[in-house]
């Protein structure tokens, strides 16, 4: 090791889960300097309970030119059949990605991680955060590395994507309220003899739930829970207590042997009251923690760093008119999706969980509404899917501001092929757009500018670089 340590950086990233390494990445690429730290060795053995990847955020990844390598390392799913009557039907998703991707967590980890060392991100593995300290200008961290002898890192910014046991947040000695949610769920990744009748299978019993995906490579993620089961997350688990949960919840255990990995864990609804203190952030796990149903939670950290990405870069190359307001932006953009991936999450797993006859009348009339009436079930897969999220317009502009910007083709090619270069895109008609607003966080030196193919589109719209709608002319 080098007798000189590096002791400053720009922004200084706490945790190399997807959302730490995304935010790394888009910082890095935008020619941030960025220094990751992560307490696990690297290399450790990551079989995280996340497994699938939604339309919104595969677009997201589109945006970085990820997308297509990780959809070849699952399977896709175009439908969902849950409660043995609700059938969600995905390919009506207005999006190029009209799916749901099955795949393992450590892949979209292993595509970031190379992305972001590519981007030139200092990785400090095996060092772990003690304390912070900020002030006006700067934010000091305390850390201990891999040979147990303290550090000291100062940076503008640090950002917290160090999970739901966040050193960051705990140093800021920010509240986490909530609760769990539900207890002694197991978990594992199987083997089948018998192929399932539904790619996708979620379903409940009176005292049971279970839910089957396939990973396109012949391995299986079953997840159940048990009410006559409800034991601390350190009471062993094994395959005969998934098969029994499976056979109760779906009818048949299909075959199921060989294990790769089994674990018993519990879920907890928690968000922090507030993303930002200061000159700190936090994102994803760190700040908001839910139920395992719908499968957002990783996809909720990856769209909190995407959105937060291009604002510090603003701020710190200098284009923000407001940089406050802009940092600010972020609270007020991501925490309210927080707290609906909260609701809808916890809205779901109790959904599964119902067992006396009141709430599993109500599970029902929840099936046969989303199966009967389009604009509820639109809805439904627009939320979990992340493709209907939208943020409120900024000040003086107007709608479509603050939607998600279709992947529109134009002459220069796809729009989220455009957002790769990690800019503003400016796309206006033949012969130019008008000025942009004052307040636009952009400088008109870096704009990626398109032109719409078709000649009688006069509007100009100006999309974030994360793929929303910045502005809209008259």
């Amino acid at each position: 090791m080098s007798t000189t340590e590096k002791t400053d950086t720009q922004v200084l990233v706490v945790g190399a889960g997807p959302t730490g390494l995304l935010l790394a990445g888009d910082l890095a690429t935008a020619g941030i300097d960025v220094t990751l730290v992560e307490r696990r060795p690297h290399g450790l053995a990551n079989m995280t309970r996340a497994f699938g990847v939604h339309a919104r955020t595969l677009e997201q990844l589109d945006a970085r030119g990820l997308a297509d390598e990780l959809l070849a390392t699952g399977t896709t799913l175009d439908r969902a059949r849950l409660f043995g009557r609700l059938d969600l039907d995905l390919t009506r998703l207005p999006s190029r990605f009209n799916h749901l991707l099955v795949t393992p967590q450590y892949e979209v980890e292993r595509l970031l991680e190379r992305r972001a060392a590519t981007a030139g991100v200092t990785f400090r593995y095996d060092t772990e955060l003690r304390a912070l300290h900020q002030d006006a200008d700067t934010v000091t961290a305390e850390l201990t590395g891999p040979d147990g002898a303290p550090l000291t890192l100062t940076a503008r910014h640090l950002v917290g994507a160090d999970g739901v046991r966040s050193a960051v947040r705990t140093a800021l000695n920010l509240p986490f309220p909530g609760g769990s949610v539900i207890r002694s769920i197991v978990l594992a990744d199987v083997r089948l003899t018998e192929e399932p009748a539904d790619a996708f299978s979620v379903n409940g019993s009176d005292d049971s739930f279970a839910f089957l995906a396939p990973f396109g490579d012949g391995w299986y993620r079953v997840m159940g829970w048990s009410r006559t089961r409800q034991v601390p997350d350190t009471e062993p688990v094994d395959l005969d207590e998934i098969r029994e949960i499976t056979r109760r919840a779906l009818g048949t255990d299909l075959g199921m042997h060989d294990p790769r990995w089994i674990s018993r864990f519990h879920s907890d609804e928690r968000q922090v009251p507030s993303y930002r203190v200061g000159r700190v952030l936090l994102a994803g796990d760190a700040a908001h923690v839910h139920s395992p149903a719908g499968g957002q939670g990783m996809n909720t950290g990856l769209q909190d760093a995407a959105n937060l990405s291009w604002k510090l870069t603003a701020v710190l190359r200098g284009d923000a008119p407001d940089p406050e307001a802009l940092l600010d932006s972020y609270q007020s953009e991501r925490h309210p999706v927080g707290a609906a991936v909260l609701r809808t999450s916890g809205a779901l797993v109790r959904l599964a969980m119902a067992h006396t006859p009141l709430t599993r009348a109500a599970r029902s009339l929840a099936a046969r509404l989303l199966s009967t009436v389009r604009p509820a079930a639109t809805r439904a897969m627009g939320m979990i899917s992340g493709i209907g999220i939208a943020y409120a317009p900024p000040a003086g502009a107007r709608r479509p501001a603050g939607r998600r910007a279709p992947d529109a083709r134009l002459r220069e090619g796809r729009l989220y092929e455009l957002l790769r270069e990690g800019e503003f895109v400016l796309i206006a008609p033949e012969g130019g757009p008008p000025a942009l607003p004052d307040t636009a966080p952009v400088s008109p030196e870096r704009l990626v500018r398109a032109t719409w193919t078709d000649p009688a589109r006069r509007t100009s719209v100006l999309v974030r670089p994360d793929g929303y709608v910045q502005w809209v002319s008259g």
